[in-house]
């Protein structure tokens, strides 16, 4: 039986899946795997308890939301594949001396299609002493509508993750003034799902995440046009040089996970911010994590790819 996994949206920070995908990694597992896309990113979990799709792809953050708004909440993450968080802050005019104080003295649009970004970058502002409610911010546009914002001089500042901040740095119309990644483990994207789903589908779920943790070791050791190769399909609008210089500075980064175990350092932070942002009340590491399928394929260490 084949199982069914949900992307929430298209999106570069994804690359581990969509490497997965292509490179035939489940096949290799003779694992049968149905990819569909959820209708909307925020109702991407409601899919798993209709029992329309089997796993998603997608920030703990949504497991955290989950069991605050469903009594007897059974989701756990599974397999990380994004390890830090993947947006920037890009600037109207260079700011080669960038701090997070500059912001109260500014124009910020942040991203509107997603809650993560904003929620951890306020965090971030409260943990220099800074209240973020004060700041000037537009916080319902896409990243589409702030570029459009910051190059008709409505905002200073705005968030992006890739390619869009590439484009912006490589046109000269946007400065990285700063990449969230920095911070340090943030655990942004893993597979989710129910946790009796996982019990009663085990070995097809350890395939899962091994054909994962093998595309993550090809990630690591293949170079931006490589990797650029793989993505191209999946971005047909982005120009390759604009791909592969995306690709070199998320790898720079470090935001792709080196392996499918989820730190509880990662997590940590992660639901530290959601609790700051008033967006969840946060679930314990041991509730919404699940690392024994990583941890078993860890111990396996099967080829790359």
């Amino acid at each position: 039986m084949a199982i069914t996994v949900q992307e929430p949206m298209r999106a570069l920070l994804y690359a581990p899946f969509y490497a997965a995908t292509a490179l035939g990694a489940w096949d290799q597992e003779e694992l049968e795997v149905n990819h569909v896309t959820a209708p909307r990113a925020s109702t991407a979990a409601d899919s798993l308890f209709h029992g329309t799709v089997d796993v998603c792809w997608g920030g703990p953050m949504r497991v955290n939301h989950a069991y605050d708004q469903r009594a007897g909440c059974d989701l756990v993450c599974f397999g990380e594949a994004v390890t830090r968080d993947p947006f920037f802050l890009i600037g109207r005019t260079a700011r080669p001396n960038f701090r997070l104080a500059v912001l109260t003295a500014m124009r910020l649009a942040t991203v509107g299609e997603v809650p993560t970004p904003w929620l951890c970058l306020q965090d971030d502002v409260r943990r220099i002493g800074l209240d973020p409610d004060n700041l000037v911010r537009v916080g319902d546009q896409t990243m589409i509508e702030n570029i459009y914002a910051m190059r008709h001089l409505e905002v200073d500042v705005i968030q992006l993750s890739q390619p869009l901040a590439e484009q912006l740095i490589a046109s000269g119309d946007g400065h990285l003034w700063y990449a969230a990644a920095n911070r340090g483990r943030c655990s942004y994207t893993s597979f989710y799902a129910r946790k009796a789903v996982i019990d009663d589908r085990r070995e097809e779920m350890l395939k899962l995440v091994r054909g994962l943790y093998r595309a993550e070791k090809w990630l690591q050791r293949r170079t931006p046009e490589g990797i650029a190769d793989i993505m191209a399909p999946y971005f047909p609008q982005v120009p390759v040089g604009l791909l592969r210089a995306a690709i070199q500075r998320y790898r720079v980064l470090g935001i792709w996970s080196e392996n499918p175990i989820l730190p509880r350092v990662g997590y940590d932070r992660l639901k530290a911010a959601l609790i700051s942002g008033g967006f969840a009340r946060g679930t314990p590491y041991e509730a919404a994590v699940d690392n024994s399928l990583a941890e078993q394929v860890v111990e396996e260490d099967p080829p790359s790819l």
